[in-house]
């Protein structure tokens, strides 16, 4: 069954053509939710809009609408308010067959795509042999979340990492280990030695001009495909990943890694073609593309530098190779870079060199999702006590070892007994489901506070609140005794039918998640579900003696936890069946 938005737009649709003629049949009509309760449930502004496009008053456009607008059986009859907005009320009846329709459906009446497109996903992306840390978090949990939320809808998508593992910093990091550890040793090496070996290398570099002069010897021999150096570099290459995977699995996600190396073959195609399309300009020995609406603090236009006065290339140039790639090659249609809002002017930069030098075909969609920084509670960049980046394991470890803690605590209070692995599991799942809920209930662009006691409350706009939320519901289901599938649902209580109003909105939500990419209001709607339930079970007795009272109230139980089910893990947060 089409969502109830599907129909109301579909009358609207039928009507505004049979009004004005075929060629309106397809005009916008602007349904919003209406702002408040005493309006309605929706409010269209097609009027407005269509008054000045006819050259008529809004007021005599509405009423014209209404006139073929047929919606006795999804409405009460339409009113007109104020300069010619149409206020639209769901009727209760179908509201109750609606709900009836989605009970045993998985997909909670979201429909499936009928013309999927390729989408590619580009989230996370650390960097080899460095370790992940708490400035990965967000492009990793958030790109995860729209993965997610397109994969349900049907799209095909590839999910991509686009690791850096090519560059300068190799030549020195591989330099470095030749001096200070025997090849036989490398394998006993952890990411953190690593890291500190990648330290102390850079120091050697910014100030032993021999030592430079070696490593730059060593990018040279490694992009030649010198053997011993390519060993080297799968190595690091190997190391990292393993860290990289463990982390990954933690946190539910999935990915294909296809790092910088991937493109360096493509490197010289791709200035060989902007050079071809005339879009090349040399500048102080530097090969650039002078940029359209960038200017500099100078007033002068700003160049995109696709291959260094040294003959080298860049992370303009890989964005470029990787962005043709994903377009030819992958067939890519809409195309998603999941990075931090610092980034957005080299996006917006590398995808108008794209689009000039005819690499996007029409229809083709380029979008850059910024998100804001992790801020500790003091309102400044989230670091440790001495000042360094946050390691996203050990973020993660403590998350766990705090929900652990807590759930200790609470069992001792009531007085339950459980088993340590039951233990260790639940405060595993809630620690990292903690974490992914405060990130992604954020606006995305905005930097947020890291608080572990925020985010671990059960009260508020949580992980374990709606954790909590579930199991309880959960529990009331199975104590009704019933298995329903296709329970007649009446909504005669106010409270029932807001519960119901806003349960028939899932497919709509997740629908304008995918559109505009704010997962935070996935998050708002499943805190606002589970608010609405908590009022409707309040003032509602579920298991009632009258029967098909009784069964209409279990529905709305069971729909309420498998749209908090599904919700969550679309959000990549599996639910808890105990707590």
């Amino acid at each position: 069954m089409p969502t109830l938005l599907t129909q109301l737009r579909q009358r609207f649709h039928q009507a505004l053509g049979a009004a004005f003629g075929p060629e309106f049949a397809t005009f916008d009509p602007l349904l919003v939710p209406a702002s408040q309760p005493k309006f309605g449930d929706y409010q269209s502004n097609v009027a407005l809009s269509l008054g000045k496009h006819l050259g008529r008053a809004p007021v005599q456009v509405a009423d014209q609408i209404l006139h073929y607008l047929a919606l006795d059986d999804l409405c009460y009859p339409p009113q007109i308010a104020g300069p010619g907005f149409i206020n639209l009320t769901w009727q209760p009846v179908c509201l109750g067959r609606q709900l009836q329709a989605l009970q045993g459906d998985a997909r909670l009446g979201v429909p499936q795509i009928s013309e999927p497109i390729r989408v590619v996903v580009d989230f996370s992306s650390p960097n080899i042999a460095k370790e992940m840390h708490v400035g990965h978090l967000r492009s990793t949990i958030l790109g995860d979340c729209l993965a997610r939320v397109l994969e349900f809808q049907g799209q095909g998508v590839l999910r991509l990492n686009h690791v850096g593992d090519w560059g300068t910093q190799f030549g020195m990091l591989i330099t470095y280990l030749r001096q200070v550890v025997q090849p036989n040793n490398l394998e006993e090496l952890e990411l953190g030695d690593l890291v500190e070996f990648y330290r102390a290398a850079k120091a050697r570099f910014d100030s032993d001009p021999v030592f430079q002069q070696l490593c730059r010897q060593a990018v040279v021999d490694l992009q030649s495909g010198d053997p011993p150096s390519r060993a080297a570099w799968e190595f690091l290459c190997r190391k990292s990943r393993q860290e990289f995977e463990h982390l990954y699995e933690q946190l539910g996600v999935a990915l294909l890694e296809r790092g910088e190396s991937f493109y360096n073959s493509m490197l010289s195609g791709v200035v060989a073609d902007l050079a071809q399309a005339g879009l090349l300009v040399e500048d102080q020995g530097a090969r650039c593309v002078i940029l359209e609406d960038f200017v500099n603090k100078e007033g002068k236009p700003q160049v995109l530098i696709v291959q260094k006065s040294d003959g080298g290339y860049n992370y303009a140039t890989t964005d470029l190779a990787a962005l043709r790639y994903r377009i030819e090659q992958d067939r890519a249609q809409r195309l998603l870079y999941v990075t931090d809002a610092g980034q957005a002017t080299h996006f917006a930069q590398v995808f108008q060199v794209a689009r000039r030098a005819g690499w996007v075909p029409p229809g083709v969609e380029l979008v850059h999702v910024p998100f804001g920084l992790v801020m500790g509670e003091d309102g400044k960049k989230f670091r440790t006590r001495s000042g360094d980046t946050v390691r996203l394991q050990s973020l993660l470890d403590e998350a766990k070892a705090r929900a652990h803690a807590d759930l200790t605590e609470r069992l001792a209070t009531s007085g339950r007994a459980e088993t340590p692995e039951f233990c260790t599991s639940v405060a595993t799942r809630v620690g990292i489901a903690a974490i992914k809920y405060a990130d992604l209930s954020q606006n995305r662009l905005s930097n947020y506070s890291f608080s572990y006691d925020k985010m671990l409350s059960l009260q508020g706009n949580t992980a374990p609140y709606l954790l909590y939320a579930y199991v309880r519901i959960q529990g009331i289901y199975r104590r009704g005794g019933e298995q329903l599938t296709a329970a007649v649902v009446n909504l005669e209580q106010e409270t029932e039918l807001l519960l119901g109003k806003h349960l028939v909105q899932f497919p709509d939500v997740l629908e304008e998640v995918a559109r505009d990419l704010f997962p935070n209001r996935l998050c708002q709607y499943l805190f606002d579900l589970s608010q609405k339930f908590n009022k409707f079970y309040e003032t509602c007795p579920v298991l009632v003696q009258e029967e098909e009272e009784r069964a209409s109230r279990l529905a709305l139980c069971n729909l309420t936890a498998a749209t908090l089910k599904l919700g969550l893990e679309l959000l990549g947060i599996p639910v808890l069946e105990r707590l």
